[in-house]
């Protein structure tokens, strides 16, 4: 049997249960992993939904154009609508998102527009504003709106809460949400409660939204708001989608916690999540203490790792922003005694390479001339060179050279350097932009660094 198109794909996605980066908890949790719908990510859902409506109410008509600000998901979920139904789409977007989430849209045949991150939502230059402005001046659009589009819970309510209900068989106990639009959480809180009134909806923020004070005290306070790196979530107005009194408690969780959490379920689950569940499930351990043995937890997934390559699945990215701490080729020249790096000219003799070796006590010794490193001599080179013509020892280095070693960046992972430090070649080598040094190190300096 077939299906008529890509739309008929949504919903049903798995429940998984967690059994690694969950093991300090009491209960079972179970991941609801939204990016089996056709887009990679919950927002299929309610994109679809809310076009549908938008189409029942004449809002839109054949061969409009939708426009939408998104962090990229929606908009992935709308744009696949559009094609299936023959609409044109226009998506806004902050400099805060993914490239490939843009890249993404783009490939779906959508066109993008991306606004700076830190305006107020009034401003002119928000993608909120801009996306509202577009929907008035372009003929034949619609402003889908998925704040305060009340058709996004609405989805969640129709599909998205009866699955989960229907899979844990009546069990669930919890339900875990890093929350945005509102829209998955009041949803999902309506229809569960409904059912089991004793259900706790826990919903996830990230430091710098203003979403947590909003439901402890009712004050819309813009000194809760600031920048931040997790993406999709956290807001700094309340959308309309939120049903406040559906929601028994909000965490909040750092950008650095959400992001390590990320990769560690990538990693220790085979899920390929992005930068929300991390949240989600770290906002759930801060919680442990709140859990029994016998509770039935279900979190949300809302997408896929890929669209996050460039960024949380990024060492360097990591690394800039003090995500990761990772040992460097930097860290280990800091820790050890200070060295200076000891050359040799290609004219020197072997001779000469050998004191030097002596003299330092080292094994390895870039040659270098007056434009950089050309090439390299070891210990055990000579050892094998000299064993077979001792006349060697007077012709000049560069005549029984070996190749250079390769020279990395300054902040390459220690980890890394153990893959490239092998037979062929004994060292690396790096140049700190800084001072203009290049630096070396041998495969007991990786070894020593590691144990410590």
């Amino acid at each position: 049997m077939w299906l008529n198109n890509i739309l008929e794909t949504i919903g049903e996605t798995p429940l998984i249960k967690l059994n690694s980066v969950t093991k300090e908890l009491p209960c079972t949790v179970l991941a609801k992993v939204e990016y089996f719908n056709p887009g990679n990510s919950m927002k299929d859902r309610m994109a679809l939904k809310m076009l549908e409506v938008a189409e029942q109410e004449g809002k839109i008509k054949p061969g409009g154009i939708i426009i939408e600000g998104t962090s990229g998901n929606t908009g992935m979920g709308l744009a696949l609508a559009a094609v299936v139904k023959g609409y044109k789409c226009i998506f806004v977007t902050t400099d805060k998102q993914s490239k490939e989430k843009a890249d993404i849209l783009k490939a779906v045949g959508a066109e993008v527009i991306v606004c700076p991150t830190n305006v107020e939502p009034k401003d002119p230059r928000s993608y909120y504003s801009v996306a509202a402005r577009l929907a008035k001046e372009i003929p034949n659009s619609y402003h889908m709106n998925q704040y305060d589009n009340l058709a996004n819970r609405q989805a969640h309510y129709e599909t998205t809460g009866p699955e989960i209900w229907e899979q844990t068989e009546g069990k669930i106990t919890h339900l875990v949400v890093a929350t945005g639009t509102g829209g998955t959480v009041a949803g999902l809180g309506k229809y569960l409660k409904e059912k089991k009134p004793a259900i706790k909806v826990w919903a996830i923020d990230v430091f710098g939204s203003l979403l947590k004070k909003y439901h402890e005290t009712g004050e819309l306070d813009p000194n809760e708001v600031y920048p931040y790196f997790t993406e999709g979530i956290g807001e700094d107005f309340v959308p309309k989608n939120y049903d406040m009194s559906l929601i028994d408690l909000f965490e909040q969780v750092t950008d650095k916690d959400g992001a390590i959490m990320a990769r560690r379920i990538s990693r220790e689950e085979g899920i390929f999540v992005g930068y929300s569940a991390g949240t989600a499930i770290k906002g759930l351990l801060q919680l442990k203490d709140q859990l029994k043995k016998d509770d039935l937890v279900v979190v949300i997934f809302n997408d896929h790792g890929s669209r996050y390559v460039a960024k949380l699945y990024n060492d360097q990215w990591m690394m800039e922003r003090g995500f990761l701490e990772v040992k460097t080729f930097k860290d280990i020249v800091k820790a050890r005694s200070t060295k200076r790096l000891v050359t040799i000219e290609p004219e020197n003799t072997v001779a000469e390479a050998i004191d030097l070796m002596k003299k330092y006590d080292i094994e390895h010794i870039p040659v270098m001339n007056g434009e950089g490193v050309i090439g390299s001599i070891s210990e055990g080179g000579l050892f094998r060179k000299i064993v077979s013509n001792p006349e060697i020892k007077n012709q000049p280095v560069k005549d029984v050279m070996e190749a250079m070693y390769p020279v990395v960046s300054f902040d390459t992972p220690v980890e890394k350097l153990g893959g490239m430090i092998n037979k062929e070649n004994g060292a690396v080598l790096a140049k700190d932009e800084t001072t203009g040094d290049f630096h070396i190190l041998t495969k007991y300096d990786v070894i020593q660094s590691l144990a410590k």
